[in-house]
């Protein structure tokens, strides 16, 4: 199998790109960009650091972020399942990109910056949940937002095909199969919700 690796040739496949692809780009929150993240409960962080990349989803009850400013969002660091991958990354090197989704909109809104990591008191305490605070907070300093083609959620249908999901794999299958049955199964599907409803915030 022959590979793309050069740029002239990955170029010559394709045509330019259209010049609203281009003029749709802003260096920071505008009103309509506002408007769209703020409606978004579920976003995808993406991070890259020396092992590699990582992806993770990030959801919340309400807006996913927290503008403190027009070039500077903050997203808390719920509790997840303390791998850290993500936050390490940060660490390491600062560079992020952000996915905003919102049900049954086939656009999606795109970040790119850089981010650190804070365990400042008061900024922990503006994400206050019964008590309950984020351990950390990334403050992400925006580099560019836009809107992505929409092409890819109406392929997929991504919002109008409904419940497909009967079938497949649960989280302690997959545990089970991962860790040779040492792990996972039934018992951990069973036990799941219950403790992740104790666990949300």
């Amino acid at each position: 199998m022959d590979y793309i690796k050069t740029l002239e040739d990955l170029e010559a496949r394709y045509g330019q790109p259209g010049a609203p692809s281009l003029r749709k780009v802003v260096r920071q929150m505008t009103p309509l960009y506002r408007k769209w993240i703020m409606a978004s409960r579920l976003c995808m962080l993406t991070t890259v650091g020396p092992e590699g990349t990582d992806d993770s989803p990030r959801g919340d009850d309400g807006p996913v972020v927290l503008e403190l400013d027009p070039g500077t969002l903050a997203l808390p660091d719920w509790r997840g399942n303390n791998r850290l991958d993500s936050l390490r990354n940060i660490i390491r090197d600062g560079r992020v990109s952000l996915m905003f989704l919102v049900p049954g909109s086939n656009n999606v809104i795109r970040l790119n910056g850089t981010a650190q990591l804070t365990a400042d008191a008061a900024l922990r305490a503006r994400f206050d949940k019964d008590g309950k605070q984020p351990a950390t907070v990334i403050v992400i300093s925006i580099g560019e937002i836009y809107s992505q083609c929409a092409r890819a959620l109406m392929r997929a249908r991504t919002w109008t095909s409904g419940d497909e999901s009967a079938g497949l794999p649960t989280a302690g299958q997959l545990l089970a199969e991962a860790s040779s049955g040492a792990e996972g199964g039934d018992t951990y599907d069973r036990e799941w919700a219950p403790r992740a409803a104790k666990t949300m915030w």
